[in-house]
Formats: structure tokens, sequence, C-alpha cells
């Protein structure tokens, strides 16, 4: 059973159904097992209850999950309550999921034995020393993430159960030799065509437009021509890093005083050490050892710490904090110093000091240039939140305009020239600043200039204060400003109907064996080129959507290419290219798990339009 399991283990059924496990394990944690049913609950899946616990669980480390994939942008993300009730949903969903299927598993009676629960436990390497099982720190890991050896075993009987059951969903797909053949030479095939283009700004060219046409247009493609809300601002923007100023040595030395602490080292101690299994080795090494044995080599060749080991047991510069406490019980003060043998977590330690320094405290010459430069940054930072507050006093306190915030700043405002929302100035484009100017809060009555803004700070070392200086509403462009622009883009849509409907006549023409309306159009095919399937365009589509020519006939089709030309196209060659091995095995295997995929989704499917499924406030209340 295990070895199937095991070959089990890399398909994509197998992998969607412990992404739910695992997921839901990490949510719930043990609190499956510990807390007790209760009216507010999140759902009740054909009476077994999801609590709220359980749920608030799995929100919060969705959430914590967001929040770590989406960056910056969760903050944003996060004032959304129809984002965060997705994430309601979402992780509801998930621990529906689980429930059915573990159901599912239970009518099954898909059972895993205590002999299987050992086996696949003994098998992770997280749990291994050496590449052997290792109980001690089998049980230090369980204990790092809250379970007991009882209830991860629990958890493990209920994930071996699943995998026997994406097993068998698995095993229901496959892909006939003659299926694979036929669609690997559908898939490698290449078609060589020739071109002839109609050209559509020529046939533009051709067309007349009248003032009835123009108004139409205009009327029935308002949104074409409407011009966006537009803005001009003025703003003071204020710059801690341009504030900042070489210190003096007296602000440099009184600064260095105060904070000596921060120029200090740290006692500092090294240690090697030998970890072994049984106090019997360590005594026969300490005896070794006291007999004028060397360290290193005993430690390269003894030690279980292999990192260590390769370095001749050399632990590396420690600072006191840092310590392990088994080191630091064996009380070694001086140099070259030997411990006993110390039993730990881990083993049996040999411990030697091999060297160790006092704390240090590092003379202001050695540090001048970095006290002199957080001087500067700190001094500069003040200054900067002091201005800051002032600036935004004035702006309060004069809010007809910025003349006030300008003196106080001891800088001019700047203008800037007309803006929309999609049109904003480098200078301004951030989005504290964009909400505060484009939220209204900013504009007076009917849309006029209005008040100045609060001082609005930036990436933390730059502040702004703005005015609306003069406003435009959203309007559409008057029809006179915009007729050219309506008679190219009429002349360009009769141009391409004309062209189709040319091209529709000459292709049918040309699969009767007549070139009659090709040669008075002036056209004639190019080159030859070759096409391969996997070649995204509109060209693409309609070359491998063609009838295979029959002989020396070509097949014939016409569609609108990529730079808006209508092109008419002649088939002349299929070819059929054989898929490497490799490649032909990726596509089967592919095909395989897609459709086990689609399988297992139909499976939760159905699963959930069969059981009784009730909701609880508990969705709501977080």
């Amino acid at each position: 059973m295990m070895d199937n399991l095991r070959s089990a283990s890399n398909h994509v059924v197998l992998k969607i159904i412990l992404g739910i496990i695992i997921i839901s394990f990490v949510l719930t944690g043990v609190s499956n097992y510990l807390i007790g049913g209760n009216h507010d609950y999140a759902a009740k899946i054909n009476g077994e209850t999801i609590s709220r616990a359980q749920f608030e669980n799995a929100f919060n480390n969705e959430r914590a999950r967001q929040q770590q994939q989406l960056g910056e942008q969760y903050a944003q993300l996060a004032g959304n309550e129809q984002f965060m009730q997705q994430l309601r949903q979402q992780a509801l969903s998930q621990l529906v999921d689980q429930t059915l299927l573990q159901q599912y598993v239970h009518s099954l009676n898909l059972a895993v034995t205590d002999a299987q629960i050992k086996q696949a436990i003994f098998a992770v390497p997280q749990f291994q020393t050496n590449g052997r099982f290792d109980n001690a720190l089998y049980n230090s890991v369980l204990s790092s993430v809250g379970y007991t050896p009882d209830s991860y075993a629990a958890s493990l009987r209920k994930s071996l159960a699943n995998q026997q059951l994406a097993q068998a969903v698995g095993n229901t797909d496959f892909v006939l030799k003659s299926e694979a053949d036929r669609i690997a030479n559908l898939v490698s095939q290449q078609r060589q065509i020739r071109q002839a283009t109609l050209n559509i700004d020529a046939l533009a060219a051709q067309q007349k437009v009248d003032d009835a046409e123009i108004k139409g247009y205009y009327q029935s493609h308002q949104a074409s021509f409407k011009l966006p809300e537009q803005f001009k601002v003025s703003y003071i923007k204020l710059d801690a890093k341009a504030m900042q100023k070489a210190p003096t040595e007296q602000e440099i030395q009184t600064w260095y005083d105060s904070h000596k602490a921060d120029y200090s080292q740290q006692a500092r101690q090294r240690y090697s050490v030998i970890q072994v299994k049984t106090q019997q080795q360590a005594d026969d090494l300490l005896k070794q050892l006291q007999q004028g044995a060397d360290f290193a080599d005993l430690a390269r060749q003894n030690s279980q710490d292999s990192v260590s080991a390769k370095q001749g047991g050399d632990l590396g510069w420690m600072e006191k904090d840092s310590i392990p406490d088994e080191l630091t019980s064996a009380k070694l003060t001086e140099k070259g110093a030997l411990s006993g043998v110390i039993k730990s977590s881990v083993g049996y330690l040999l411990v030697r000091l091999d060297d160790l320094q006092p704390e240090q405290q590092q003379a202001l010459s050695v540090v001048h240039q970095a006290v002199a430069d957080k001087v500067q940054q700190e001094t500069a930072i003040s200054q900067f939140y002091a201005l800051q507050q002032k600036v935004n006093d004035a702006a309060s306190n004069d809010n007809d305009s910025l003349a006030a915030a300008e003196q106080v700043a001891g800088t001019k405002a700047v203008e800037t020239s007309w803006f929309s929302q999609q049109s904003v100035p480098d200078a301004l484009n951030f989005d504290q600043i964009k909400d505060v100017i484009f939220n209204g809060s900013l504009l007076g009555e009917q849309g006029t200039p209005g008040s100045n803004s609060s001082i609005i700070t930036v990436e933390g070392d730059r502040a702004f204060v703005v005015r609306i200086s003069a406003h435009q509403p959203a309007k559409v462009k008057p029809q006179a400003e915009v007729t050219a622009q309506i008679t190219d883009a009429i002349k360009h849509d009769k141009a391409v109907t004309a062209a189709k409907a040319q091209a529709d006549s000459i292709v049918t023409e040309l699969r009767q064996g007549k070139e009659t309306r090709f040669t008075q159009a002036g056209l004639h095919f190019g080159a030859m080129q070759t096409l391969q399937r996997n070649q995204q365009s509109a060209l693409s589509e309609t070359v491998f959507g063609l009838t295979p020519p029959q002989g020396t006939t070509p097949s014939y089709s016409f569609t609108q290419g990529s730079n808006g030309n209508v092109v008419i196209i002649a088939l002349d060659k299929v070819i059929t290219v054989e898929m490497p091995a490799a490649q032909k095995a990726q596509m089967v295997n592919g095909i395989a798990n897609n459709n086990a995929q689609l399988a297992f989704t139909s499976l939760l499917e159905q699963l959930r339009q069969e059981a009784k499924i009730k909701y609880g406030d508990a969705v709501q209340l977080q």
C-alpha cells in the first residue's frame, strides 16, 4: 500500500488533495480535536460542525498568507470589505472541502493501519538525523508546531486515507496510444502558406463620408470623445534629505557620549564541540583528549553535528546572549579549557573554550563617520517633523491660499499643468496624494477650487501640502473638435467592410480555380512561409482551421491581420512533424493530469450537491 501511495505522490490530484489537507491542518491545528460544538458555528456539513474557532484560525492564516504574497498591495486591499469577504469565503470553502473529503473517505471504508502510520513517520526527512529516524527530534519538531504524537498520528491517518482516494481518482484517467499519436501529430503539425494583402489605408482613402454619418457616429460614440476630469494643482514639498547638513564636531561628540552603547561590542566567546549519541562514546573521547589527542581531529572523525565537524568542531564567535545553555553550563572561563561530558537534547557533548574577548568600546575616531551620518540624519528628521507641523498649521489657518504655508516653508509653491487621474505628474504620483486630490475634499461648491490639504507624508522622508488651483469637470469634446477623427474612423470601418467583401468574392473564385478578380485587384501572393500551431494570431487560427489542400490545389481563406489589413491566404501544404518522445510523454502526462483534475473537481462538486450544508452566523462575525 505504501509503495502505491509513494508512486501516486507526484499525481496532480494527490497534490491538490494534500494541499487542501495540509492547509486545513495548518489553519485549524489541533483545535479540531479540542473544540467542542456550540451554537456559534461557521458551517455544518452533513451534521458535522465547523466551529467558529476553526473558521477564525483558517481566516486569519489565509489573511496572513495573502499579506505575505501581495506585500504592499495587501494594505490597499485590506480596506476593501468585498476583498475581505472573499477571503472569508475562501477560507470557509477550504474547510468545507476538507470535511467533505474526510466524510467521503470514511464512507468508502478506506483505512490506514498503525504500521503504515509508523512507516510514513519514519520516512519524513525532518524527523531524521543522518538518514535515520530520531525520536527526540521527532518529539521536538511536533512540540514546536503544537502537536502531540497522538494528534499528529491522527492527522497523518486522515492524510494517508485521502491519498488512497487520490490514487483511486487519479488512476481512472488514461490516454490511448492512438489518441496520443493523433494529438501529437496535430500539435506538432506545420502548414505552408502564401499571402496576398488588401491594404486598408489605400481603400480608406477612396471612401466618402457625409455630415449625417459624422453626426450619427458622434452621437453613438460619446464615450470615445469624453475628456476626463482635469486638475491643476499647486503644492509645497518638504524633503528631509534636502534639510541635512554636516554636523559640528561638538554635536558629534555629544551624540557619541550619549549613545556609547551603540558603539560597543559585547563580550564574545568561541567554542568547539564534539557531539555523539552515547555517553560511552563521550567518555572514551574525553579520555583521549585528556591524554593529548587533537580536538579538531576527533571532531572531524566522530562528531554527529555535520556542520561543525567539517570545521574541526569550531562553532565560531558567539556573543553572550546567543550562547546555548549547554555551553554556558560548562562554566569554562579560560582559553583552552575543556568540559566534562554534557548531556543534551541532541546527545552528549564535549566542549572546549577556544578563545574569549571582553566587551570592547569603539573609539570615536573609529566610528566618527558613522556617528556623523547618524547625527546628520537624526537632526534633519527632527527639523523635518517640526517644519511639517508649522507648515500644516499655516496651511490650515490660511485656507484660502498657500501664501502663509510658503512663508513658513521658505519656498514657493509649484503649480502643475492640466492632468487627469490617468496622467498624474511624477512629482505627485503617490497614492496618499492622489487620494486627497481626487476624493473631492479639496473642491468647493460646483467643483471650484476650495481648501488646502493637511500635511501629507510620503515614504517617511517627504511631505506635501497641496491645493487644487483649477478644475474642469469631465465633458464630451464638441463635434467640431473631433470631426476629422470621426471621418477617419468611418472611412476605416468602410474600408474594412469593403476589403472583407472583396476578399470573400476573390476567395470564392479562387476555390473555383479562377483568378479574374484576384488579378483585377492587382494582387499577388508573396513568398512561401511556414506556420506552427503554437503561434498565437488571427492568421494562425485561420490557417489551422482550413481544410488541408487536395493534391496540388491550395485551400483558400482570408482574415484580418494584426496590422489591420485584410489578408487572402493560400494553404499549399500540410507537414506532419514527429514530436520528440520526451515531449510527447510530457504532453500525454499533462492531458492525463488535466483530465484527472477535472474528475477530482467534479467529485467535489458532486459531494457539495449531495451534502447538507448549513452556514452559521460565525462567518459574518469577523
